[in-house]
């Protein structure tokens, strides 16, 4: 895979703030004032071991954990002073790809674009609604699956459809979970390519979690390691894979 690196990133915009957050379930510090700032139209990867608390750090982040300090901005918005109904307005302008893709096994891949549209986007036309789903599917090169089910694709179709039913509603951020696992090495870098022209094509502001060392290499443009539940180092690929440091040097081997 190709493995040379991005170009330096130039946004100082900060879309996504997370400040000193600490989380504990009983005497399991899962968090212990984790920190980190997502820039406007970069790629941030999070990398960290099986239990580290990625989990944990998405669910405070779309409001389904409550965190026991500290504190979440998104674009601007601190998520602890929301309302429900602001809370719910603000998570349309999240798009997930979540870890298994999620999709609708009883809708065809048109139906399942066409859910966030009709939920979230009352006064959108049936031509209006349609030409998003095929735009979109086109974007990720799947135009031609509109009136299939799920169980008809492979699983890097279904990871390309869950991305695309992401990326429908124009979110401002996207948040990928383990995007590229349980796929085979092909389908892998095609998910890691189609994850770069997402970033150039829409401008998108991405925070991926991962734990492929391939995938973060090829889409970041910075890397932070969650380590013992804070932000224990930061930087490019580069800087980071050529460390001293034996817990930094890892979670490259």
């Amino acid at each position: 895979m190709n493995s040379k690196p991005k170009p330096a990133f130039a946004s100082d915009e900060i879309v996504l703030s997370i400040d000193t957050l600490f989380k504990a379930f009983g005497d399991n510090k899962v968090l212990n004032g984790f920190s980190l700032h997502l820039k406007k139209g970069e790629n941030l990867v999070l990398m960290g071991r099986s239990g580290s608390g990625k989990s944990v750090l998405i669910k405070c982040l779309v409001g389904l954990i409550k965190p026991d300090s500290g504190t979440i901005e998104i674009s601007g918005n601190n998520i602890a002073d929301l309302e429900q109904k602001e809370m719910d307005e603000l998570r349309t302008t999240i798009g997930f790809l979540f870890q298994g893709s999620a999709l609708y096994d009883s809708m065809t891949v048109r139906e399942n674009l066409e859910f966030p549209l009709r939920r979230h986007t009352k006064k959108l036309s049936q031509n209006e609604i349609e030409e998003l789903v095929f735009d979109t599917l086109e974007s990720v090169g799947l135009k031609h699956t509109v009136d299939l089910m799920p169980a008809e694709l492979s699983g890097g179709m279904q990871r390309r459809i869950a991305l695309a039913r992401a990326l429908i509603l124009k979110p401002k951020i996207i948040i990928y979970d383990e995007p590229t696992t349980g796929l085979d090495p092909i389908t892998s870098k095609e998910i890691i390519e189609l994850m770069n022209n997402i970033q150039e094509q829409y401008q998108t502001s991405s925070l991926i979690i991962t734990h492929d060392v391939d995938c973060a290499r090829v889409v970041s443009n910075r890397i932070i390691l969650l380590l013992d539940g804070v932000n224990y180092a930061e930087g490019t690929f580069e800087e980071l894979s050529s460390s001293k440091d034996e817990k930094i040097k890892a979670f490259f081997k």
